[in-house]
């Protein structure tokens, strides 16, 4: 991820990563803010008291700790 205050740009790699994960695309995430409202729509897609999606919301909160470790 590149990074300059809240403006944002993933890489092809980091973008594959979450779409594989989510099931949903990637596109217009330009900023920090952005990037959370994508993770908590993806979230709420798939809400629901299970393992699965705990081990979802795990895998979507591990990979973008790494795209902003990578910042």
């Amino acid at each position: 991820m590149l990074r300059l205050g809240k403006a944002i740009r993933l890489t092809r790699a980091e973008a594959e990563r979450l779409e594989r994960i989510t099931g949903f695309p990637v596109d217009g995430v330009r900023t920090l803010d952005g990037l959370a409202l994508y993770v908590a729509q993806c979230k709420a897609y798939y809400a629901e008291d299970s393992r699965e999606f705990e081990i979802l919301a795990w895998l979507i909160d591990r990979e973008v700790s790494r795209c902003l470790a990578a910042a």
